[in-house]
């Protein structure tokens, strides 16, 4: 039937369920499993789990390295959840706010029998939802039954993995001219995901030649420093110097993605900020929280630029892998034009561990 809903609109389903603090459940094959997100999680839920069967608790990598707990499978780790630690030990083990005043977390005792993939996969979801990067699991027979029963979404793995690994379709919905203090002759382009996630926008100044390399910027959003003004990073004077520089030679393109926090969403982002607070540099508080260290999808930009007719920049960037992402994706970087705004005495360190972590040319 046409009305039910696509594996894509299930996901978009599951993510405001687990943003809700609802289960959902995961199919792989002949496995099965009820997956909430920790961050969401509650003593009410945690109960109702455990009188179904034992729990386990999924984490990246990157966070089992800071607890010091053992990797079996790679990027994630799958651990025993004891009958006698209760809802604050496990979202402990997900945040990393109270670390430095909590250390021992443990004795921790990780899986290494068994297939990992249906935690990988509640992993991939509540990452993709913007929560904390951690999901606690309890294994589940006849799976489709319990879902009708329940009223939960059904994910199977074998659909939901490759959809989740791409960057989703974008569809243009409405563009419009927009005067600003940098250009008058100005316009802003929205675009759509097929996922249900955020838009995206481009701001076109003048009438570039499709024919030759635009200038062009992939800015993500930076709430606290587009809009606020923050000194904790430059993104601000970095936005308002490219449209400045497109306005000055008369045409351009600036992409505004809206990836806030390299890819982890603005409350991830202010917990970095927290965990920075507490003298870790900005590489070393994602990796603390589960994250990467840069999460951002800069296939958005290649793609949106396409749309527009364009297939050739002349990129205002200092990060290589926007530079490379380009490439890779089909349009051609015939220039990369440095962008070098905005330093001050709060962000030095932070520009430093961009330099020196993430091979920002500054």
């Amino acid at each position: 039937m046409t009305l039910m809903p696509t594996m894509i609109e299930l996901l978009a389903r599951a993510r405001v369920d687990l943003r809700m603090g609802l289960p959902v459940v995961l199919t792989n094959g002949g496995e099965a499993a009820l997956a909430i997100a920790v961050e969401t999680l509650t003593e009410t839920r945690l109960s109702e789990m455990r009188a179904l069967g034992p729990l386990t608790l999924a984490l990246t990598a990157r966070r089992a390295e800071t607890l010091k707990a053992r990797v079996y499978d790679t990027d994630i780790a799958r651990m025993n959840v004891p009958m006698s630690e209760g809802l604050a030990w496990v979202q402990s083990l997900a945040d990393p706010a109270n670390d430095l005043n909590t250390p021992m977390k443990g004795p921790l005792s990780s899986l290494r029998d068994g297939s990992s993939e249906l935690h990988r996969l509640a992993i991939a979801l509540v990452k993709s939802a913007r929560l904390l990067p951690a999901a606690a699991l309890i294994p589940l027979d006849q799976a489709d039954k319990f879902a009708a029963n329940h009223g939960l979404t059904a994910i199977s793995r074998n659909t939901a993995a490759p959809l989740l690994s791409e960057s989703s379709p974008l569809h243009p919905v409405a563009a419009a001219r927009l005067p600003m203090t940098a250009a008058e002759a100005g316009r802003l382009h929205i675009f759509r995901p097929e996922d249900g996630a955020e838009e995206h926008y481009a701001v076109e100044i003048g009438r570039p030649d499709r024919t030759k390399p635009v200038l062009a910027r992939l800015h993500s959003a930076c709430f606290t420093g587009d809009v606020l003004g923050s000194l904790k990073c430059d993104c601000g004077p970095q936005l308002h110097g490219a449209l400045a520089q497109m306005g000055a030679e008369g045409a351009g393109v600036l992409l505004y993605l809206n990836q806030e926090g390299r890819g982890i969403g603005l409350a991830n982002k202010m917990r970095a900020y927290s965990l920075q607070d507490q003298g870790f540099d900005t590489v070393e508080a994602n990796h603390r929280l589960g994250f990467e260290d840069d999460e951002r999808d800069f296939r958005l930009g290649s793609a949106i630029l396409q749309e527009l007719g364009f297939s050739q920049v002349r990129l205002l960037t200092n990060n290589p892998n926007k530079i490379a992402m380009m490439e890779k994706t089909g349009i051609q970087v015939m220039e990369r034009v440095p962008l070098k705004v905005g330093e001050n005495a709060h962000n030095q360190q932070y520009l430093a561990t961009k330099a020196r972590k993430s091979g920002h040319m500054l």
